[in-house]
């Protein structure tokens, strides 16, 4: 403020300065003005330096106060930290004291936490948990709890053990929700054995801990006949096919695949084994039928050699030598004879090759099946890696089951050929036979009459 005055002071005197230097000597008036300026300089260094010493002044108070306020914190850090030092030696003492409080209970303390650790962990995986979801003790809050637990919490935790205990050796039959294979959830009448098997009328059910739910099966393997005579049975002991190890083998069971699942899996090479495998078959039912037929005629016409029948082969051989002009001569006889026999014999071969021929592509269609699931797996394996085994198991099953079904297929059709071939060589052999009587009788015949 004394600055702004100076400066005003300065600049209304700088008019009469000029007019005054007007009528006086420059020199004069030069020094005039120097002098002012200089006058004006110190009024306004003078200013400055009152208004320092006002701003020093205060700024000694603030660092006064702010040094009473750096004492007053420490004075308040000191009391905490004393403050603290004697939380903490209390802490310590109290930490001790229940220490020596505890004694044994810590031992026990950890023993009611293990067990209630392994008691939910058994629960979380019992078939018991869709009868009674909720038991009486809070087994989560023991297993995680800091604290000594309370007598009432001890009790329920025996209770709880003691009530799984005993239904575990129980049979009992509810009412509960089974999610059907469609998926719908239906609540249905279920009768538990033990911890082992869920059962109703329609057979077994699985027990998933993770919906913490019973399902049905997709199929029912064939001991599920006896559980609709279990549940009806009035008597104290009826059979039952029970699972001990609670489901997992009845899980392996449904797993393993039906005759119709493999014979599925040989695709389109399998069907065709098959089919091969039951014409073969057929056409060899046929031949023994028909050969069977021949022989009754044969034996037959064994018994009357005299009276030949066109109806069975041995009787056409007898019809063939008895139109003969006699006498005949022998090696003419041993001709017509041996084409008597030769016409009969694509009758009595007949079906013969196509079984053979069956039996010996069979094992080869079995190798192509397994060739072309080879192939699969290994595009599987290119496509997916080797990660998930599941992803290959449909060409290995290709592969494998291809060829049992080749050998299968070839192993009867090589007995029944075995067979068919066998009863037509007995039937051709039997002819022989005749046709070299008969050649034999014609040649004494021939002897006496040259004698």
């Amino acid at each position: 403020m004394i600055r702004t005055l100076c400066l005003a002071a300065v600049m209304l005197a700088t008019p009469l300065i000029s007019q005054a230097a007007e009528s006086t000597d420059p020199l004069q008036s030069l020094l005039r003005k120097a002098g002012q300026y200089q006058s004006s300089e110190q009024a306004v260094n003078r200013a400055r330096e009152k208004e320092f010493l006002a701003d020093l002044n205060s700024q000694k108070r603030l660092l006064a106060e702010a040094r009473a306020a750096l004492k007053r914190e420490q004075q308040r850090a000191d009391r905490l930290k004393n403050t603290f030092d004697d939380n903490e030696q209390k802490l310590t003492d109290r930490e001790e004291e229940l220490r020596l409080r505890m004694g044994n209970l810590g031992e026990m303390f950890g023993v009611v936490r293990q067990v209630a650790t392994d008691l939910n962990t058994t629960l979380e995986d019992s078939l018991t948990r869709v009868e009674i979801p909720q038991r009486r003790a809070d087994l989560e809050k023991l297993s995680e709890a800091k604290e000594l637990p309370t007598i009432r919490e001890l009790e329920s935790l025996w209770y709880t053990l003691q009530q799984e205990m005993t239904i575990n050796g129980n049979v009992s039959t509810f009412a509960t929700a089974v999610i059907s294979p469609q998926g719908q959830t239906e609540t249905r009448t279920v009768t538990r054995l033990g911890v082992f098997n869920a059962v109703e009328e329609s057979g077994y059910l699985s027990f998933d801990p993770q919906l913490k739910t019973l399902q049905e099966l997709g199929h029912q393997p064939a001991q599920a006949a006896y559980i609709s005579d279990y549940l009806n049975s009035s008597a104290a002991v009826a059979p039952f096919a029970l699972d001990p190890s609670r489901g997992a083998l009845l899980t392996m069971t449904l797993e393993s695949p039906d005759m119709m699942e493999r014979i599925r899996q040989g695709a389109l090479v399998g069907y065709i084994i098959i089919g091969l495998g039951i014409l073969g078959l057929l056409i060899a039912a046929w031949r023994l039928i028909v050969l069977a037929g021949i022989s009754a005629g044969v034996r037959k016409q064994q018994k009357n050699l005299t009276q030949p029948d066109s109806n069975n082969p041995l009787g056409r051989v007898l019809k063939s030598y008895q139109d003969l002009p006699k006498p005949v001569d022998v090696e003419v006889l041993e001709a017509r004879m041996d084409e008597a026999v030769l016409r009969e014999l694509p009758a009595l071969e007949r079906g013969q090759t196509i079984i053979k021929l069956f039996a010996g592509i069979a094992p080869l269609l079995g190798l192509l099946g397994t060739v072309t699931g080879m192939i699969a797996t290994f595009q599987a394996i290119t496509n997916f890696g080797t990660g998930d085994p599941k992803l290959m198991a449909a060409g290995i099953s290709q592969a494998l089951i291809t060829t049992v079904l080749g050998l299968l297929a070839a192993i009867p059709l090589l007995l029944v050929h075995n067979w068919v071939a066998s009863r037509s060589k007995a039937l051709i052999q039997l002819l022989d036979e005749q046709s070299a009587g008969l050649m034999a009788e014609a040649l004494e015949t021939h002897k006496v009459q040259g004698n």
